[in-house]
Order: structure tokens, then C-alpha cells, then sequence
């Protein structure tokens, strides 16, 4: 059994006994034990680990992991400390200087200390064969995510949704809740890229969150 250490295990643990993450956890011991996978098995679920449930300020919604070594940690478009920064993150990261004031990019490509902050980054997919990217892609992930994405809708506290890309502007279907805003565009990858700039969600995210008294996030 799935232990997460916070207020998502009560939530979940139906979740955890369906006969679809059976199948999915099957699948995963067969991958972990004949491939390369990321992240390590023991970070697979760090978007919930690091981001109760009650907590939760912000969601956003990436694809599958990284699919190089020492990368991919459990976060969507984080990486381990060390690791070279990819270039949607850098795309990211140049937005965000060109949205908040005074914003100086950090050393590396880190982001637990928004994930500290209530900013859960989850990818729509949790696990990848190495070099294979969407390899683990319709094994039950998506329902998986679907769910976890389901909750937060019901959640009364106010959310801040970022959807990027295709992938994760499908997830936009199961945020019906008036009171959460949800701000979509274009991927950060380098091939939209320039697409991506200029949306300025972050500080359409802070702003969201300050007039509901819930406090700006420090990108």
C-alpha cells in the first residue's frame, strides 16, 4: 500500500485499490525490474508527497518525466539538484523573469521549494522507461491523475490551475469549480516556446491568490 504521509492517503486509498492501479502497479514492478525507469520508484508520488492536500495553492500539470539519467525526481519539469537545466525549464524560468519584478533565475532546476510553497507539479504520467519518452503513457496514469485532479476540483479553497500544452489542457475537463482559475497556453518546450511567453501566469497566479487571501507564491 501507497503511503504519502499527509491528508491525500485518506483520500486515496480507494483510489489505490482499484483494479486499474493493480494492473498499473503490476505493470511497474515488471518495468523497474527489466528497465531503466524514472524517477527512482521511491520518488514516484513526490508531487503528493510534498504537497498535502489542504496545502495545495497551485497545480501544474506536465506530461511524463524526464527521460535522462539524474534528472526526473517526482516533479513536473523539476530537476535533481546537479542537473543540467532542460530547455522547457529554461523557457520557464525566462518567463517568469520577464513577469515578476525582480525575479533573478535560481542556480538550478530544483522547484521542491515551490512545491514547499503549495504549488503541486504533477505530471499527467508519473513513470518512463529511460530514453522512451511516453512509453508508460495509457497504462493508468491518466486515470490515476484524473482523480487526483477530481479532488482538488471539489476542494473549496480556491485553486490556480496552469495548463500547458495539449496534454495538460485535457485535464482542464475535470476542473469545474467556479471559485479555481484556470489559466492555459501553449507548452514551455522550445518547439512552442514562443507561444508560451508572454502568458504571464504567474503573476496572474499570485494575483488570484492574493485576492483570496490565501498568499502569493515566491516563484
Amino acid at each position: 500500500m501507497v503511503k504519502l504521509g499527509n491528508d491525500w492517503d485518506a483520500l486515496l486509498a480507494e483510489e489505490f485499490r482499484k483494479e486499474y492501479y493493480l494492473k498499473l502497479r503490476a505493470f511497474l514492478k515488471e518495468e523497474y525490474a527489466a528497465h531503466t525507469v524514472y524517477p527512482d520508484m521511491h520518488n514516484i508520488f513526490n508531487a503528493l508527497k510534498l504537497s498535502a492536500y489542504g496545502d495545495v495553492k497551485a497545480v501544474i500539470v506536465g506530461q511524463d518525466p524526464y527521460i535522462n539519467p539524474g534528472e526526473a525526481h517526482g516533479l513536473a519539469f523539476s530537476v535533481l539538484p546537479g542537473a543540467k537545466t532542460p530547455p522547457s525549464l529554461q523557457n520557464i524560468f525566462k518567463e517568469l523573469a520577464t513577469d515578476i519584478e525582480g525575479y533573478t533565475p535560481p542556480e538550478n532546476g530544483h522547484l521542491e521549494r515551490w512545491a514547499q510553497q503549495g504549488v503541486m507539479l504533477l505530471n499527467t504520467v508519473l513513470t518512463v522507461r529511460a530514453k522512451e519518452s511516453r512509453s508508460h503513457a495509457r497504462r493508468g496514469w491518466e486515470q490515476f491523475t484524473d482523480a487526483v485532479l477530481d479532488l482538488l476540483d471539489k476542494r473549496e479553497k480556491p485553486i490556480v490551475f496552469l495548463l500547458w500544452g495539449k496534454d495538460a489542457q485535457t485535464k482542464g475537463r475535470l476542473i469545474a469549480g467556479r471559485h479555481h482559475l484556470i489559466l492555459q497556453a501553449a507548452h514551455p518546450s522550445p518547439l512552442a516556446g514562443g507561444r508560451f511567453f508572454g502568458c504571464k501566469h504567474f503573476s496572474k497566479a499570485n494575483a488570484f491568490l492574493q485576492e483570496n487571501g490565501l498568499g502569493e507564491i515566491s516563484w
